[in-house]
């Protein structure tokens, strides 16, 4: 059964790259936080609600020290504590606007979520502001953004997630873009003093020390769009702090984000915007740890890039990315264990009592990239295919780990503010470098399928 499974997801994603590499394609950098000039209101509040469901098997590590125990990518965001969850994923409620009749050429953005994901889990469960942004278009050519706003990059990333496809981002992206942040890389955090098996408390495990990025950044960002003809280009270079949202800078260095997208215009206007897109991106700061155990404090770089193109008109709509990584990179779990879980280690008669963590690799590469084809049958029903793959520390043999997914969804639209959507993931991964009988490789392979299901309205 998993050599079949293998065989499907290679064999859907070639057909993607076919489909796609030859060919809701939204200028996002206008439509999230730029006004059109003298038709909108001074306020005008929105939102949306995503209450979800979700499910794997359940299956357990199958070797390694915690051989028995829950496999991490078999639990469900964001608590990761069972494989089966009802949840209100995102909850989130805005304003926007002009200051007209005072200035028009002044925009503002304003969003905050109340769901329970990564952004809230990572601030003690509290609600919190995502978007609180400043946009000035009085200098032709230069439009000037301000504040904590969405950072120009990838598609996946960058996009308005009430207009997102699926339910979950793909690998690459939640690996290589969607950030999480650390006081140290997890290497000091293993062992827990005492007799095994007595653990009074987690440990350090190496928490978030707080939410992630949500591809958000605090900063400035200068940009604006242009029209030629049916063509339409846009260009962006934002300098921001590279700590996330809700703070501020934690090592006196900026990042910096540079973008370009041409557009072929068919029609349209807004999220839905018909037309064939393509653009390129790049993302280049340094991280700083300041709670290594083995390390000590270090800075690191972070460098991400890509290009892509996207591509809707009347039925059809289609994707691709690819995407690179150098210097620091998320690395999941010790042992592919829930964070916190414990596991005696050693020979026997001296065995200590081993503390799963969160790990981040400081210096590493990584690439990987996506496929998507969507196909309107009616109005209200689309059908969606989308194949990823993920390759992290492919500079490292004996650390390299492959990723690939194929993701089956459905779409049914109520109406233009709500819909349905339903997604089969068929998931893979493994050490490509390592023996099928290696412990790694024994772990990778009890990783399941995901079905997810979700309810969007827009208001």
């Amino acid at each position: 059964m998993n050599s079949m499974k293998k065989l499907l997801i290679k064999t859907v994603g070639a057909a993607l790259l076919m489909c796609v590499s030859t060919v809701h394609s939204a200028n996002w950098l206008a439509l999230q936080g730029t006004e059109p000039s003298g038709q909108s209101k001074r306020a005008n509040v929105w939102g949306f609600i995503q209450p979800e469901y979700a499910q794997t098997k359940g299956t357990e590590i199958k070797a390694g020290p915690w051989k028995g125990q829950k496999a991490i990518v078999n639990q469900i965001r964001p608590d990761l504590k069972t494989n089966k969850t009802f949840n209100v994923l995102r909850a989130r409620i805005g304003v926007r606007g002009t200051g007209f009749p005072l200035d028009n050429k002044v925009n503002y953005f304003f969003l905050a979520e109340f769901g329970n994901n990564g952004i809230t889990r990572g601030s003690g469960g509290s609600a919190k502001v995502t978007d609180a942004s400043v946009t000035l278009s009085h200098i032709p050519g230069a439009r000037i953004r301000v504040g904590q706003f969405k950072t120009p990059g990838s598609e996946e990333g960058l996009q308005a997630i009430h207009v997102f496809d699926y339910i979950n981002f793909t690998n690459v992206t939640n690996g290589m873009i969607l950030e999480r942040f650390f006081d140290g890389d997890g290497s000091g955090t293993n062992v827990v003093p005492g007799p095994p098996p007595t653990v009074t408390n987690d440990g350090d495990i190496n928490k978030p020390n707080g939410p992630v990025s949500a591809f958000r950044d605090v900063g400035i960002q200068f940009f604006d769009i242009f029209k030629v003809g049916e063509w339409e280009h846009s260009y962006a270079v934002m300098f921001g702090n590279g700590n996330g949202i809700a703070r501020g800078n934690n090592n006196d260095s900026n990042e910096t984000y540079l973008y370009w997208s041409s557009a072929l215009i068919f029609g349209g206007k807004g999220a839905r915007r018909q037309s064939w897109k393509m653009f390129a991106w790049n993302q280049d700061g340094e991280r700083t740890l300041i709670g290594d155990d083995v390390n000590g404090k270090g800075t690191y770089d972070r460098k991400r890039y890509g290009l892509g193109t996207t591509f809707r008109k009347n039925k059809y709509r289609a994707a691709f990315e690819y995407m690179k990584a150098d210097g620091m990179i998320f690395n999941g779990s010790d042992g592919g264990a829930v964070p916190g879980a414990t596991a005696e280690v050693g020979p026997p008669g001296n065995q200590v009592t081993a503390l799963s963590s969160w790990n981040m690799e400081t210096i590493g590469k990584a690439d990987g990239w996506y496929g998507h084809f969507g196909y309107m049958i009616m109005p209200q029903l689309e059908l969606d295919l989308r194949y990823d793959i993920y390759n992290r520390m492919t500079d490292n043999a004996k650390k390299e780990r492959k990723f690939e997914t194929v993701t089956l969804g459905g779409q049914w639209f109520f109406n233009r503010k709500s819909r349905l959507i339903i997604n089969y993931e068929f998931r893979n991964a493994e050490a490509p470098n390592l023996p099928s009988s290696a412990t790694p490789n024994q772990v990778l392979g009890g990783m399941d399928d995901k079905l997810s299901a979700q309810i969007l309205i827009v208001f």
